[in-house]
């Protein structure tokens, strides 16, 4: 794996994490992927569970320098506080974040696709 940009590098461990969590997906991870890989929005290459330094990005599209994070339902209290501190490191490195829902996910994903194309400026 090349390194993306020397500011958002992968640590060691989220390089050594992101494989499990690969093989570990949840149903709305799925779904996503399954209209993300092999370039089906707008010819925009995304990876999942990828390492950007310290942390593992859900989705990532270096081209458009935007981390796609799926929160589930009970998204609260330690969780929202990483989630903060996560989505500053990132944007201070000049990226964009963009959080859907589980539950949009998998009832409107065509409208979640809409959302993360207007993002990715596609």
């Amino acid at each position: 794996m090349r390194p993306l940009h020397k500011d958002i590098e992968p640590t060691a461990r989220a390089r050594a994490r992101a494989p499990r969590l690969r093989s570990e997906t949840t149903p709305p991870e799925e779904l996503l992927w399954s209209r993300l890989r092999r370039r089906q929005l707008h010819d925009l290459r995304f990876r999942r569970q990828h390492p950007v330094g310290p942390f593992i990005a859900d989705f990532y599209c270096h081209d458009a320098s935007l981390v796609i994070e799926i929160d589930g339902g009970t998204h609260a209290g330690e969780q929202k506080a990483a989630d903060a501190e996560r989505d500053r490191w990132m944007r201070e490195r000049k990226l964009r974040i963009l959080r859907v829902t589980a539950h949009d996910v998998l009832t409107d994903i065509d409208a979640v696709m809409r959302t993360i194309a207007r993002e990715a400026g596609a």
